[in-house]
């Protein structure tokens, strides 16, 4: 399916990593406002550079464009794009504000065309994998969602230096005053509600924390850089997604149940290993102790930290292969860098779009989902630093796990029985302390 993509800035570059992946889509071309910015990233990837936006809305050869903007720019960019006749992929925040955003689906539906929205790491082989292995009760009941995104002191990293592939700028300027959450919560929530539903109500609070990242002037200058959301979800299970530009990195995604716990490290990394820990006697009395804390042997002899189970690693929507893995010693090095820092496919839900609309069947996210993560996200960022509790008034009917995910795991519930190393430890620790009752474990 030919696509074109308006915005050609920072994140243009983080799709086309992988956009060459998948075999459904073809860029017929390119258009940015910056005619120079434009030319210049055209000339690097080869592609063809559109005029002006009529020109790249008019080419009937379209079906679906990419809005790659600014997000101040998302809502009449993407009106434009639905005036035009074409189906709408965008990036995230879907837009800033509620009443737009149901005017945007409205609009879609009345014209008969879908509208997308990042993030994609919902379809990565981890998030699919945390998925099934939910369903299996692999941990048992899920009672909670941990999701952090403490995404390092950026403003320590000397973040005007930054450059993508082609040359542009990371506009760092603009993320502060976009703000973390805006920019990055929907990383976490789009996992978190594909698994566990539609969210009841959240309660926030945010704070700019930071007023001294950067001399520059800001507009607004009180952004929040962050923010901690406590969700409740019509399931029943309750949520809690913390985001930052302040603590050291932290991506860690965790499914706690009553018997045991799925964790991974980030969602960043679209195949990063997944494991499930149970929570034997054992290891949750060595977690208290000083020795099983700090020593890797020690919590790989008890449990702790779980056993690493295999991924749902699938063909992409849209095709019936896994891309070809170059074995040359540039595409090897370039593997081992990716599973070091993490490769989000972001191309993936642009892929799932188009295999959707080619043949027939609803895609993800839906129109109903996008608008129920817009007001998760809104609500989240607006709660400001004295808290806010919100009614959500959007909800999407529970999202199935894919039949391809589904048909290619395994019963995640295998990897979650005692493994030899915690039955001899066990048997020794009973050994060693017969005698007088143990102390309290809580104290």
């Amino acid at each position: 399916m030919k696509i074109g993509i308006i915005g050609c800035g920072y994140v243009f570059d983080l799709y086309m990593l992988t956009i060459g992946r998948h075999e459904n889509i073809e860029i017929a071309g390119i258009y940015d406002i910056r005619s120079e910015q434009a030319e210049r990233v055209g000339k690097f990837f080869g592609l063809r550079v559109y005029p002006d936006r009529e020109s790249i809305l008019g080419d009937p050869e379209i079906e679906v464009i990419a809005n790659l903007t600014s997000i101040e720019a998302h809502y009449e960019v993407n009106k434009a794009i639905l005036r035009a006749g074409k189906h709408v992929y965008c990036e995230k925040p879907f837009v800033t504000d509620m009443d737009e955003a149901r005017e945007l689906f409205a609009l879609a539906e009345n014209l008969g065309l879908r509208i997308s929205c990042a993030p994609s790491n919902a379809l990565s082989a981890t998030s699919q994998t945390m998925w099934k292995a939910a369903q299996d009760k692999a941990v048992g009941d899920v009672r909670m969602v941990y999701a952090e995104f403490d995404n390092q002191p950026v403003y320590l990293m000397n973040p005007e230096t930054w450059r993508s592939r082609s040359g542009t700028p990371w506009p760092y300027v603009h993320e502060y005053e976009s703000g973390c959450t805006w920019e990055h919560v929907g990383y976490h929530l789009a996992w978190m509600c594909a698994i566990f539903g539609p969210v009841r109500s959240v309660t926030s609070f945010s704070k700019m924390t930071l007023p001294d990242k950067t001399d520059l002037p800001m507009d607004p200058a009180d952004t929040p850089d962050f923010s901690v959301g406590c969700l409740d979800f019509e399931s029943g299970v309750v949520g809690r997604v913390t985001c930052s530009i302040a603590a050291p990195y932290d991506h860690q995604m965790r499914i706690i149940g009553n018997r045991g716990v799925i964790h991974t490290n980030t969602y960043r990394e679209y195949e990063c290993p997944v494991y499930i820990e149970r929570f034997g006697k054992l290891a949750l009395d060595m977690r208290r102790m000083r020795l099983a804390r700090t020593n890797s042997f020690v919590q790989w002899l008890v449990g702790i930290g779980g056993r690493k189970v295999p991924l749902i690693v699938t063909p992409p929507p849209g095709s019936k292969r896994l891309p070809r893995k170059s074995m040359s010693p540039r595409a090897i090095y370039k593997r081992f860098m990716s599973n070091q820092i993490g490769i989000q496919d972001k191309a993936i839900g642009l892929a799932e779009l188009c295999d959707a609309i080619a043949t027939g069947r609803p895609h993800f996210p839906s129109h109903d989902f996008t608008l129920h993560l817009t007001e998760l996200t809104l609500a989240i960022q607006g709660a400001g630093p004295d808290g806010l509790r919100h009614q959500l008034t959007s909800r999407f009917d529970p999202v199935a796990l894919p039949e391809r995910s589904r048909a290619a795991a395994p019963d995640y519930r295998d990897y979650a029985r005692q493994s030899w190393r915690e039955k001899i430890w066990q048997r020794l620790r009973e050994v060693l302390r017969k005698g007088p009752a143990p102390t309290n474990p809580l104290i």
